[in-house]
This record gives structure tokens, C-alpha cells and sequence, in this order.
């Protein structure tokens, strides 16, 4: 194995309510996230909110949830490892 890759994931998977989520770390040298987000479909407002708040944990938020046009619900952030998320529940705003 090269130099720095003894602590890397191969292989890794974790569930986020009924999906599946795989990933591994990148091998090349000073990878990082970037050009893309991640969307969450929270089945509730206190779903979204719960997971707003985990997601932001140590990380930067670029807008709060709030009501928007489409959504009662929505909002995004980057988490603490440089991944964009958008967060929001399906449905008209009330």
C-alpha cells in the first residue's frame, strides 16, 4: 500500500431512514468535495430540522431551513467535511 493509505475506508455503508448510503475515501492526494450537494428527503418539518442540525454540526450554514414556494420546508449547508446538503420535505408550502 502506499505511504498514508493504512488509515483510509475501503468499503463503508450506513443507512439514512430507509436508504442505503456506500462510500470509500478518495486515493489521490488532497481530494476534496466540491462541484456537487447532496439532497435529503425529510418525511417531516421535525425530521428535516433534526437532521439539519446533526448535518451542521461543526459545519457552515448557507441558508437556514425556512418555508420557500415549494416546500414548507428547506434549507442548505456544507457539514464539517466540505459536503454540500440540501435538506427539505416533499410538499406545498401552508
Amino acid at each position: 500500500m502506499p505511504e498514508g493509505f493504512k488509515d483510509k475506508v475501503m468499503h463503508a455503508s450506513f443507512h439514512i431512514g430507509d436508504s442505503l448510503i456506500m462510500a470509500s475515501d478518495n486515493c489521490e492526494p488532497g481530494a476534496h468535495f466540491a462541484g456537487f450537494s447532496l439532497f435529503f428527503k425529510a418525511r417531516t418539518e421535525d425530521e428535516a430540522q433534526r437532521v439539519f442540525a446533526a448535518l451542521g454540526e461543526g459545519g457552515s450554514v448557507q441558508m437556514p431551513l425556512a418555508k420557500t414556494f415549494w416546500t414548507p420546508c428547506f434549507g442548505m449547508l456544507t457539514d464539517r467535511f466540505g459536503v454540500a446538503w440540501m435538506i427539505g420535505v416533499p410538499g406545498e408550502p401552508g
